[in-house]
């Protein structure tokens, strides 16, 4: 029995119809924390991720997507022919012995073979079922295909994303999906107990657009408060200053003065104390209308020192400040490595990898990898016999 069993959710059982990132991302975030999380897939393309690049060959030529591994460690997979009538009809049966499905394909497909939440909670009442999907389960837009991408477009996310004269841009994170798949996982979590103290399971619908609507917070709240489209200021903030990046001699790095005790302290790391008196920049609001003024007076002083000088003045100044990484800066970063948070991967072809684990501690729960990434239906046999199911 895998060591799994002793985390906060073990006991859990959940079958995850899921496919590319926000149906796995939340997937894996319950069998991070412990449940019993069997990926279904169909036998012929299973997750489409699996046929990502970057892949880890073994000696025979065997390769693994290193893109899959990094969302659905920790689980099993079983291969299920969707057009069997046998095997739907298994698959049935696992259906009412799970707790919590988790599904991110377009509405109405699951339906089709019987997987829809009202014909599975008519078996099993308790059961909590989340639909992850573009735009929701209603509504006029609920077929349109979705992308992270196409929701970032739609949702508002592009147009404040990018330099301020610049085109809009894509932020090079997949957000949209895996905000939905934050999302999912909290709500179901709730719905969890909900169960515990009624009986009664939940549906969830949880929409791509809903999510990234929900995490732009403080853009649609400008909206409403001054009833103007927030725009692209590339790092910079609409309502702090000096807060973006700046340029040292060798290479850009960000500073974070968001009130005016760290502004003076700004004022006084670049030897320039009348700005701190400036009436352009009294003030927080001041500062930030006149943040082109402001930027361009501080990128006069940061451009003769290298960003490593700055970095360390505003440290020991306590003002927040950060080099702009690349990703193998942060991964090597000595910080990361101390931290726990980079963790050995093996894969089922005999390779390895490293991954970023569970970012979150608890207490009483130390996160590991129990389970490989699992090929295509490894599981099948063994799930089918543990869960119980006739055939």
């Amino acid at each position: 029995m895998p060591k799994s069993q002793q985390g906060p959710l073990a006991g859990l059982k959940i079958l995850e119809f899921g496919q590319i990132a926000a149906g796995p991302f939340a997937g894996m975030l319950f069998a991070d924390l412990g449940a019993d999380v069997v990926k279904v897939e169909r036998p012929d393309v299973g997750d489409g991720m699996r046929e990502w690049p970057p892949f880890f060959s073994n000696e025979a030529g065997e390769p693994f997507s290193s893109n899959f591994s990094s969302l659905n460690r920790n689980k099993r997979s079983i291969a299920v022919d969707f057009k069997s009538p046998e095997q739907l009809a298994r698959l049935h049966e696992l259906c009412a012995k799970a707790d919590v499905i988790v599904e991110n394909y377009r509405p109405g497909v699951l339906a089709k073979f019987g997987l829809s939440y009202e014909a599975l909670s008519a078996a099993n009442p308790k059961l909590v079922y989340c639909s992850i999907s573009g735009y929701g389960q209603t509504g006029a837009y609920s077929q349109k295909g979705a992308f992270d991408v196409t929701i970032q477009a739609i949702s508002g996310l592009m147009s404040v994303t990018g330099e301020e004269h610049g085109e809009p841009v894509k932020c090079g994170v997949p957000v949209a999906d895996f905000a939905a798949g934050l999302y999912g996982a909290f709500t179901v979590a709730a719905a969890i107990l909900q169960v515990e103290r009624t009986g009664q399971g939940a549906y969830v619908d949880c929409s791509m657009l809903g999510s990234v609507l929900g995490i732009s917070a403080l853009q649609t709240s400008e909206y409403y408060g001054n009833l103007t489209a927030p725009k692209r200021l590339g790092s910079a903030h609409p309502r702090n200053a000096p807060y973006q990046g700046y340029q040292g001699s060798d290479k850009p790095f960000v500073i974070a003065a968001g009130n005016d005790k760290l502004w003076r302290e700004v004022c006084a790391a670049v030897d320039r104390p009348e700005l701190a008196d400036d009436p352009r920049f009294a003030n927080q609001t001041l500062r930030a209308r006149n943040q082109k003024e402001l930027a361009g007076l501080l990128q006069a002083s940061f451009s003769l020192q290298t960003a490593a000088y700055w970095l360390k003045e505003f440290d020991l100044r306590g003002v927040p400040c950060a080099p702009i990484n690349t990703y193998e800066d942060i991964l090597q970063d000595r910080v990361i490595a101390e931290s726990g948070l980079i963790h050995e991967l093996a894969l089922p072809n005999d390779t390895s990898t490293k991954t970023v684990g569970f970012p979150v501690k608890l207490t009483g729960y130390e996160f590991q990898i129990y389970r490989k990434p699992p090929l295509k239906g490894e599981h099948t046999d063994e799930l089918f016999r543990e869960w119980g199911s006739k055939g």
